[in-house]
């Protein structure tokens, strides 16, 4: 159960990792505008804004490695990071982007609960 609750943290701090790369360096790209749907002229408006964004995501990418790099009381850190992506994924739903809340709230959602129940047992 350890294993697999690593293996999902793992991924949730890799997603927030290419989140990361998509808003800092590849918004006003094609990947970066297909990804987010926006047109050329509103990513050239907004390209500051999504840096910011991007840096955000990468403390939390940071976060979750942090917890899984640590020896004792890396459990701690999963549970306060993923919150974070968790509360982060269902505002985005509500304020931009329904789907949000599966790409974002979810994954992080099922790595908690997940890593919950192997610290169980």
């Amino acid at each position: 159960m350890k294993r697999i609750a690593t293996a999902l943290v793992a991924l949730v701090a890799i997603e927030h990792l290419y989140i990361l790369v998509l808003e800092m360096f590849l918004w006003t790209k094609p990947a970066g505008l297909r990804a987010f749907g926006l047109t050329q002229e509103f990513a050239e408006q907004s390209a500051a804004l999504a840096a910011n964004q991007g840096l955000y995501n990468g403390f939390l990418a940071a976060g979750l490695i942090w917890s899984l790099l640590r020896k004792e009381g890396g459990f701690p850190l999963q549970v306060f990071f993923l919150s974070c992506v968790i509360v982060a994924g269902v505002f985005g739903a509500i304020t931009a982007k329904p789907s949000i809340l599966f790409v974002q709230a979810l994954p992080a959602l099922v790595a908690l609960v997940v890593a919950w129940l192997a610290q169980r047992s």
